[in-house]
């Protein structure tokens, strides 16, 4: 049985595969760089504090883009294989940015951790995502070769998922602390730094010396943590498709979008308070997903041509995911202290009026405001 591990995985046979050309793969790239080009040299030209009606916007014109490349992928699959393919990419782009939700919140822990002004994360997470997008690159197709080459590696692939999946749902949430970072400390030792930051640049000059600013290191912890969640994220869209231009295009799509929704819901983690349980029973699908099919191959259980249906994976994950975030909305309209804090009239210790807007020297918490500080020192956070 052992040689038959290390032969080529033939499961490869029951999911879409594309004969995508050359100047498609570079039609794809040229599309997405004219994007990140075009958001960051004409949206956000000049750093400004982005507003909820601004980042719900740009989030629902970001996840629009996303989905309409769904006819493109249906166009290229053709008559024959179009709604197949259509359908392994919508599953995929949803899969990938319910999963990148996660990553959205521990952005708000670290940029509050760094007390970054809010009107220069947008580029610093512009940047998060375009090492981003190369990273999964390189982690897509080197999985998708490990898939074709070794049978083995769908079991790996999905006892990852089913771990991830247990500690996602019932393990408590690890925090953020970017001191023990072992990647930051190494940086701050090969790269000289200076505390101080300069508007929105990465790098300064100081004394005739080029020194990284507090930003910089920000954008290391930011692709730190994306390398953490694509080891999670990109083996679970190979539960749902193996072609390599369905796997890149749905996870770019999805995460390209990731900056509006940072801003949209940076501060809302508690609103949410279900969704990790959401977040590990889609892990803990596909992953299980995985599994039969390496068993399928290997063992012919439960039976030698099993295959999940993808329109039917697509119906499971949008539906843990919907009614998780649903139960957690209820869940936090009905919570006693969402309710006082509604309540007209005065309210307990801990709330404050402001009346002049933010300093952008003060530090921000995890929704990118700044945080008050009254004479006694940083308020209290409510509840």
């Amino acid at each position: 049985m052992f040689p038959s591990l290390l032969a080529a995985s033939s499961s490869t046979d029951k999911f879409v595969d594309l004969d995508i050309h050359l100047w498609e793969w570079g039609a794809l790239v040229a599309f997405i760089v004219t994007l990140l080009v075009v958001d960051l040299l004409l949206v956000h030209r000049k750093p400004h504090d982005i507003s909820y009606k601004e980042a719900g916007i740009e989030s629902a014109i970001w996840i629009s883009i996303g989905i309409a490349f769904t006819g493109v992928i249906y166009l290229i699959g053709g008559d024959q294989n179009g709604g197949k393919a259509a359908g392994e990419y919508i599953s995929g782009f949803l899969l990938e940015k319910s999963l990148s939700v996660d990553n959205v919140f521990v952005w708000a822990v670290i940029f509050s951790y760094f007390a970054v002004p809010k009107k220069y994360q947008f580029r610093v997470l512009f940047w998060g995502i375009f090492g981003a997008l190369i990273l999964r690159a390189i982690f897509i197709f080197a999985g998708s070769a490990l898939i074709e080459s070794f049978t083995v590696t769908l079991a790996i692939f999905g006892l990852i998922l089913l771990y991830t999946a247990y500690k996602l749902a019932f393990q408590e949430e690890t925090e953020v602390d970017p001191d023990k970072s072992i990647v930051l400390r190494a940086v701050r030792k090969v790269v000289p730094s200076t505390d101080e930051l300069d508007g929105q640049k990465l790098f300064t000059l100081k004394n005739g010396k080029r020194l990284a600013t507090p930003l910089f290191a920000v954008l290391i912890m930011v692709e730190t943590t994306d390398v953490v969640f694509a080891i999670d994220s990109v083996p679970a869209i190979f539960g749902v498709s193996r072609d390599p231009f369905i796997v890149f295009s749905s996870n770019a799509f999805a995460i390209l979008g990731l900056r509006a929704l940072y801003f949209l819901l940076g501060g809302m983690q508690d609103k949410f308070r279900y969704l990790h349980y959401g977040l590990g029973g889609i892990l803990g699908f596909v992953g299980v997903k995985m599994l039969l099919t390496f068993s399928a191959e290997q063992f012919e259980f439960p039976s030698a041509d099993f295959h999940f249906p993808t329109f039917l994976s697509l119906g499971i994950i949008f539906g843990i995911l919907f009614v998780t975030v649903v139960a957690s909305l209820i869940a936090d309209k009905r919570d006693p202290q969402t309710i006082a804090a509604h309540m007209p009239g005065p309210v307990g210790d801990g709330a404050h009026e402001w009346a002049d807007g933010p300093n952008d020297d003060q530090p921000v918490g995890p929704t990118g405001e700044a945080e008050p500080v009254g004479p006694g020192g940083p308020a209290e956070p409510k509840g």
